[in-house]
């Protein structure tokens, strides 16, 4: 599947290809592979113990991730009784591949992988911002650039893993009907 890319990494978000990969990151189980296949390569059997599900089911779902070009098989190895297993690793793709309209499945993934997470060890943060257009892309600007820029760091060796979650939207706040501060 070729995946030519823009000037900022990105891939296109039309055409055949791009409906395959957004179908395929649709999913939260899907997204859920990506991530524990981000730092470790992971077998069928592996993947589908960690997230509770059958093995015939996790085999369609990594088949469809790699695919699309999301997960790429590594050199097979031999299992604990002598079987014949294929690691897979994430390519890094999704990073790159827009979602639109399909913002609530990567909240749903959030909600999932934050289950069994002692809540002491979840930094949130909840802010609102009252923004003009240039201000607005200077944020989504400075943010995204501050992800890619740890994104595309070497994975320290001695370091844990570790997720972060932004959603960037309009608030659903309208102005009241007083006056506005500062028009005394």
């Amino acid at each position: 599947m070729g995946t030519s890319a823009d000037d900022q990494g990105r891939l296109p978000a039309t055409g055949p290809e791009a409906e395959a990969r957004m179908r395929a990151l649709s999913s939260p189980l899907r997204l859920r592979v990506l991530r524990l296949c981000a730092f470790e390569a992971r077998t069928n059997k592996e993947l589908a113990e960690l997230l509770g599900i059958n093995p015939g089911t996790m085999l369609h779902h990594v088949r469809t991730l790699v695919q699309t070009g999301f997960l790429v098989a590594e050199a097979d190895r031999v299992g604990a009784q002598g079987a014949r297993e294929v690691p897979y690793r994430a390519t890094g793709l999704s990073w790159r591949s827009p979602l639109p309209e399909r913002s609530r499945v990567l909240v749903d993934v959030f909600l999932q992988q934050i289950e069994g997470v002692d809540p002491e060890t979840v930094d949130t943060t909840w802010l609102g911002l009252k923004l003009n257009a240039e201000h607005r892309e200077e944020f989504r600007d400075r943010l995204r650039d501050l992800l890619v820029e740890f994104k595309d760091r070497p994975a320290d060796p001695d370091g844990e893993t570790y997720s972060v979650f932004t959603a960037f939207h309009p608030d659903l706040n309208p102005p009241g009907s007083g006056p506005s501060p500062g028009d005394a």
